[in-house]
């Protein structure tokens, strides 16, 4: 079972990733980098801080930063540690009917993807905050997370069974650590400001 399961996503892999050619390459490798989205970041932060007061952004910014180094660590742990398996690029099985864009292809192992799962995780939690003010948000932010999650094929850095697992994972992350952030605001700042 699960080596069918791995086969399907070695031959959905290399589907997805030779579909590409080199005059979009460097669309894709704009789009996976994470410095280019700073600006999104400090966008999603400004709405943020206009929808929450200055103790409710100053909490929700802890929770963020919590919840992307959580997701970080946590993905590094599932690659290096638990289960090591091979990134494509790395993979002898197929590194030759592959597309690789660019020369490194990060570490070792690849199981699962980390930019798809921060980019989901925060475009869950963003998307959960925001969304009674600005209804469209969420549909943005979760078309940029799959989107991330297919640059990273695209590249030939992951597989897609890497990249569901990172937006499953994410999702949840994302999720959870909201519930965390609105738990925190009427646990200590609701609390404190309600008359006693």
């Amino acid at each position: 079972m699960l080596d069918s399961i791995l086969n399907l996503d070695h031959e959905l892999f290399l589907y997805l990733n030779n579909l590409g050619n080199e005059s979009w390459d460097w669309v894709w490798m704009y789009y996976t980098d994470k410095k280019n989205w700073i600006p999104l970041y400090l966008i999603l932060l400004y709405l943020m801080y206009k929808r929450l007061n200055t103790k409710m952004f100053v909490l929700t910014i802890i929770v963020f930063i919590l919840m992307v180094l959580i997701t970080d660590h946590v993905t590094n742990l599932f690659k290096q540690i638990l289960f090591k398996r091979l990134r494509p690029c790395h993979n002898e099985a197929i590194m030759h009917s592959m597309r690789l864009v660019k020369s490194w292809c990060g570490g070792k192992f690849g199981y699962f993807s980390g930019h798809s799962s921060n980019a989901m995780a925060i475009a869950v939690f963003s998307s959960l905050i925001l969304r009674a003010r600005y209804k469209y948000i969420p549909i943005f932010l979760i078309m940029w997370a799959l989107i991330m999650g297919y640059s990273r094929i695209y590249l030939g850095v992951h597989f897609p069974l890497d990249v569901i697992t990172g937006f499953i994972f994410g999702g949840l992350l994302g999720y959870l650590f909201y519930k965390l952030d609105k738990y925190l605001q009427l646990r200590f700042i609701y609390n404190k400001s309600s008359p006693q």
